[in-house]
């Protein structure tokens, strides 16, 4: 017996700085419709969208080390955006109104999926969030690495996208 998941419910991330972090996220989760459930010292839990993003401060002893993509745990989370527009509205929005660290702007990824389209940005902690568009079926569809003329998984990753060494 397998299952299939209905996607995430919620993430949850520890900031260093949440004083410039609450803000920014619950800004970024208002321009994605989403609603505040919780909101108090140091934490807040915005809800919608079929997902929750829960933000609160480390406590205090602990912070101080910063976020570092390369250890152990998160390297960076992706939404999932409906259109290659809504993906241009997030880079205006997060670039305008939250002045993020962008990473890379709107831009092509044909090497990772058939239309790959997609922006990386940071939060004031340096948590990198990436907002993608990825038309049709993507890899389970027929131009995809797993549709019915797929060449299958690809045994790398990186810079490139998936590739077959």
């Amino acid at each position: 017996m397998s299952v299939e998941v209905n996607g995430i419910a919620h993430i949850q991330l520890t900031v260093n700085n949440p004083e410039r972090c609450i803000p920014f996220w619950e800004a970024l989760c208002h321009f994605l419709e989403m609603k505040t459930l919780i909101k108090g010292d140091g934490i807040v839990y915005c809800i919608g969208s079929r997902t929750g993003i829960l933000v609160r401060g480390a406590p205090a002893e602990k912070r101080g080390k910063p976020f570092d993509q390369d250890t152990s745990g998160l390297h960076h989370f992706c939404f999932r955006a409906r259109s290659k527009e809504d993906v241009d509205a997030v880079h205006e929005f997060v670039t305008t109104t939250l002045d993020a660290k962008v990473i890379h702007g709107p831009e092509a990824g044909d090497q990772f999926a058939p239309g790959y389209y997609s922006i990386l940005f940071e939060d004031p902690d340096g948590i990198r969030v990436e907002f993608n568009h990825v038309p049709g079926k993507g890899h389970f569809g027929d131009q995809g690495r797993l549709g019915s003329d797929g060449r299958g998984p690809a045994n790398r990753y990186g810079e490139d996208g998936l590739t077959d060494v």
